[in-house]
């Protein structure tokens, strides 16, 4: 029996997010003043009082579910037992605070800088991102190719699900051409801006200073990454993965289909929302898959 957890990315978070932590112990309500207090504001007034606007802003988005995630885990206790974990984009992050590969101030400090950078990236140039439904990946990515601004393919979600990044000019090109190739739909997204696209080489950039300073140890369990599916225990390797995942495409398709041909089965999703479980259920419809409930 190999037990898997995933940690969600962007979009998973909703208003009232983690109140239910906080109030379950002392030690998980200290977990979320401490945040407040490393981030400078009180990130727990927005995730439980404020609005969906609130919360969509990038630099409180990705700290909200990167806290909501790894409490939670803390929470679970000895119920946390992973043999090997995953997380899409920003929930990387969380993976590695779950699996003690990287301390919990060291995460949340790099994700509000990540959340930080990525949103300047936003601004130096206005782009977007648009999810492509029913249409195979060669397709996509050779239609991206034949696209002369800039786009291309930025989440393998799960099978006929890819999402593809770019300038605004270059998604909508390439969405027409899709849709005439026969994509079933092409949405854009409520997005600030093209993730995992070169696009987003100034956060890289600002990032990689940070992740080469801070500390990463050996997870207690692989981490299957993001940027080529694999399982890394190496921290070096780790930190080079985690820079590169700004500019490269979340393989998360390929990370499920690696994680069952290597024995998992069960998959247990950690922090709001489920959409990772439906993905998982896209790439294996008989894959055991699961919520994280506070004991």
């Amino acid at each position: 029996m190999k037990k898997a957890y995933l940690f969600p990315g962007q979009g998973a978070q909703f208003v009232g997010m983690g109140r239910d932590l906080y109030e379950y112990k002392e030690n998980t309500r200290n977990l979320f003043e401490q945040a407040n207090e490393l981030l400078g504001f009180r990130i727990t007034d927005i995730m439980f009082e404020g609005t969906e606007d609130d919360l969509k802003k990038t630099n409180v988005t990705q700290p909200a579910i990167f806290l909501h995630s790894v409490i939670l885990a803390q929470a679970l206790g000895d119920q946390f037992d992973p043999q090997m974990v995953a997380g899409h984009s920003l929930g990387e992050f969380s993976a590695l605070v779950a699996a003690q590969a990287l301390s919990f101030e060291d995460g949340l400090i790099l994700v509000s800088k990540r959340a930080n950078a990525m949103q300047k990236a936003c601004e130096i140039q206005p782009s977007t991102m648009a999810a492509i439904l029913g249409l195979d990946d060669f397709t996509v990515e050779d239609i991206c190719q034949r696209v002369s601004d800039v786009v291309v393919p930025a989440n393998y979600n799960c099978p006929g699900q890819l999402v593809i990044s770019g300038t605004i000019a270059g998604v909508d090109k390439a969405c027409e051409l899709l849709l005439q190739a026969g994509a079933k739909r092409a949405l854009k997204l409520n997005v600030g801006g093209a993730f995992h696209s070169p696009l987003m080489e100034t956060a890289r950039a600002e990032l990689q200073e940070a992740i080469e300073k801070v500390s990463i140890k050996e997870p207690i369990c692989p981490i299957y990454q993001n940027i080529d599916a694999k399982a890394y225990s190496d921290p070096a390797k780790i930190k080079e993965n985690l820079i590169a995942q700004l500019t490269g495409a979340v393989k998360w398709t390929q990370t499920i289909e690696h994680m069952l041909a290597d024995g998992a089965t069960s998959f247990t999703e950690v922090g709001p929302g489920n959409v990772l479980q439906g993905l998982v259920k896209k790439v294996n419809r008989q894959a055991e898959t699961a919520a994280a409930q506070l004991p």
